[in-house]
């Protein structure tokens, strides 16, 4: 595809956040089962309808603003990475607290990658003066904000302070 106007980029970055938001509803279900803390698990399991959320809201900008084609079609190697820290995060052993406190990074590096991905497309909705582009995607980057303080309300209040601080703290020996 040809990059000739801020309407194909703006095109291509919606693409781009389908396929991330389509990868995340994948994942999102295993990292719920993964979590031990039921607060974690719960916040995942919420924001998996909020991220189903957020693929129809694309879809409903492609067809609202007559962009032409689907929003199908590209892989966003972005959140393909991230996703895959995610899972590696999910196959480590040892305390719970403490791999929770490492699926809670692992999913706010997720959110704020989507945050910066929609803050980027709305700037151009409304360069393009696609103001119901515009509207939806600031709906999701509030919603993407929202679970951005969610995530880091958990690890404060309930994952971090759990986890063991040193290896002493944990019953091992240097």
């Amino acid at each position: 595809m040809s990059l000739d106007t801020m309407h194909e980029l703006f095109v291509q970055q919606l693409k781009d956040l389908y396929s991330a938001e389509s990868q995340l509803a994948k994942a999102l279900p295993k990292m719920a089962k993964g979590a031990a803390n039921e607060e974690l698990r719960a916040a995942f399991e919420g924001h998996l309808e909020e991220t189903k959320m957020h693929v129809a809201r694309i879809e409903e900008i492609f067809e609202a603003e007559s962009l032409g084609g689907s929003p199908r079609g590209h892989k966003c190697k972005g959140m393909e990475g991230l996703i895959e820290e995610g899972s590696e995060m999910l196959a480590e052993k040892g305390d719970d607290s403490v791999v929770d406190a490492g699926l809670i990074g692992a999913a706010q590096r997720v959110e704020h990658y989507e945050i910066a991905g929609y803050g980027t497309a709305r700037a151009m909705a409304q360069l393009l003066g696609l103001s119901k582009a515009a509207s939806l995607l600031q709906q999701t980057l509030d919603e993407e904000a929202a679970a951005d303080e969610k995530l880091t309300h958990i690890a404060e209040r309930y994952v971090h302070a759990a986890a063991p601080q040193t290896a002493e703290a944990a019953g091992m020996q240097k």
